[in-house]
């Protein structure tokens, strides 16, 4: 009997620890958070940069700025390279996820030996900053880069997520600043998806549309918390968020530590965006989708058309990604241009490359996809102008296995495609409807809400509210100067690390552990499913 209790304590005593410690990442987590907001929210970048240009100082002004990454020691930059630009995106959190570790899309821009910069932005934006006034500062930045590399063509520009529909209409609108863009993980057709897979595509049917983020910039005395929108995409996926991801650092504390204090620092570090911003974005993407239709007007009389992009388009999405799935990576190819010939008869060249799992996250941050999929694509970007007008799938064949890093290290091919391949078929009237839903809701909003809501809000109320929010109070209760009370965990840590007991190898108990985590993991996506397939049931039942 002896045996067992002691493998019994072992194994106690190991959890007691690993629940110290983990407990005492929270700490550090809050922490991290308040002096990350102290700072300023700068960039969480694990590259030396300089700042070139500053939007906010522009007429009208905006609050993004221009950065060129200073290349490590031993990193050799080709000047007859086109620089990249590397546009991450202001969707509720800060920038970084271009390049908050070395394998990223900096990471492999300057590996491959290219002049690489950096489009960041505040956590603020300027008074009365408009989508129009942050595109006509993302030209000037582009005009900079190009006036500091004249022989060597256009800067290939890299747009991350919703950074990606940003970089597309700079370059329709701007095609002689903008060399080849990369859309990564990138919304371009917002009604596009899979019934039961992409719930995202139906919410405008359950908030109503415009009024709800009317609503929310009105609590924020006319500025909305991107905390909701981190919220929003938590909620997609409650089994990590409640669950998975804090289990995964508990299992192994030590090991984990680093990678999850690194990834929290950016993802808590949320950004304000202007109310006209936001209802730009919601009303004529989410809701809308006038991108791919041709239809989006950005300033006074200015109509974005796709078919003006002359560079090369490359689309990276996965199959992985429920946030923004291939559907809606591609769909808009076969909008703007109905047949292979047309696409053709237009000179462009748009070439995608698919992911087989990896999740929306994982298309940006990953450091397996940054060294394979990132680097080839930048590597091979000057095969791509060369190939001829048509749609093209990228395929990554095999690793060379050259030692030389200025030699290619991927060997891909070019599979050419028709224009139906990625086209998705879904009934366009049913999102018509939640349009139609969104501009009633709007105005009823309008009428009858904020009238006696806007005045009861005033900038010290807002901030009130702000700091309320579930996901900062979840987060600041664990930070030392919210609450002193914590700061009994580093001792209580430095304790746990000196004396950790580790379970013996054939112990039970980590196996009982394990089968419990994946049991509870697993009614977490139970319930999800039921959630997402009640959306589309209501959503199929609203519509006719």
């Amino acid at each position: 009997m002896a045996e067992p209790f002691q493998d019994w304590t072992k194994y106690a005593t190991d959890a007691m620890q690993r629940w110290i410690l983990l407990l005492d990442l929270l700490r550090r987590r809050g922490n991290r958070m308040v002096e990350h907001a102290e700072q300023g929210m700068p960039p969480v970048l694990s590259f030396e940069y300089e700042t070139l240009l500053d939007g906010r100082t522009f007429d009208p002004p905006a609050n993004y700025a221009l950065l060129r990454i200073v290349p490590p020691e031993g990193v050799r930059i080709d000047p007859g390279l086109r620089p990249v630009v590397i546009v991450d995106p202001r969707a509720g959190h800060g920038p970084g996820i271009g390049g908050f570790k070395q394998d990223s899309e900096i990471g492999m821009a300057l590996c491959e030996g290219h002049p690489t910069y950096f489009v960041s932005f505040f956590p603020e934006p300027c008074e009365g900053q408009t989508l129009a006034h942050v595109e006509a500062a993302e030209v000037r930045f582009l005009e900079e880069v190009c006036r500091r590399h004249l022989d060597v063509g256009k800067p290939i520009v890299y747009g991350n997520c919703q950074a990606g529909w940003a970089v597309a209409m700079l370059g329709a609108d701007r095609p002689d600043v903008a060399g080849p863009i990369v859309l990564n993980g990138a919304p371009m057709s917002y009604w596009a998806g899979a019934p039961g897979v992409n719930p995202m595509r139906t919410a405008g049917a359950f908030t109503g549309g415009e009024w709800a983020v009317r609503w929310l910039s009105d609590l924020g005395a006319g500025r909305f918390d991107g905390a909701w929108l981190v919220m929003n995409f938590e909620l997609l996926h409650p089994a990590n968020t409640f669950f998975s991801k804090l289990y995964n650092v508990l299992k192994d504390p030590e090991g984990e530590a680093q990678r999850f204090l690194d990834f929290e620092k950016w993802w808590t570090g949320f950004f304000l965006v202007n109310e006209e911003e936001i209802t730009w974005i919601v009303g004529n993407l989410f809701i809308g989708d006038k991108l791919e239709q041709g239809e989006l007007l950005l300033g006074e009389g200015k109509t974005i058309d796709m078919k003006r992009l002359s560079e090369p388009v490359v689309v990276f999405a996965s199959a992985g990604d429920d946030i923004t799935p291939p559907q809606q990576a591609l769909n808009w190819v076969s909008e703007v241009y109905p047949t292979t010939a047309e696409l053709k008869k237009h000179g462009q060249r748009i070439i995608y490359l698919l992911h087989k799992h990896v999740g929306h996250l994982g298309i940006f941050v990953s450091a397996g996809v940054a060294r394979r999929e990132h680097r080839a694509i930048i590597e091979h970007i000057e095969r791509m102008r060369k190939l001829a007008p048509g749609l093209y799938q990228m395929r990554i064949v095999r690793e060379t296995g050259e030692l030389d890093p200025s030699k290619d290290q991927f060997e891909v091919v070019f599979e050419e495609k028709q224009v139906e391949d990625v086209r998705a078929d879904y009934d366009r009237r049913d999102f018509q409807l939640t349009e139609t839903i969104s501009r009633f809701g709007n105005a009823w909003y309008q009428a009858f809400v904020r009238p006696w809501l806007r005045p009861m809000i005033t900038p010290p109320v807002a901030e009130v509210i702000r700091a309320m929010h579930p996901d900062r109070m979840a987060r600041l209760m664990w930070a030392e100067r919210w609450n002193p009370w914590v700061g009994l965990l580093a001792p209580m840590a430095e304790w746990a690390r000196a004396n950790r007991v580790v379970p013996e190898v054939d112990s039970p108990y980590p196996g009982v552990e394990a089968a419990v985590a994946r049991q509870i993991e697993s009614n977490w996506e139970t319930v999800r499913a039921l959630r997402d397939a009640w959306y589309e049931a209501v959503f199929q039942a609203i519509v006719p």
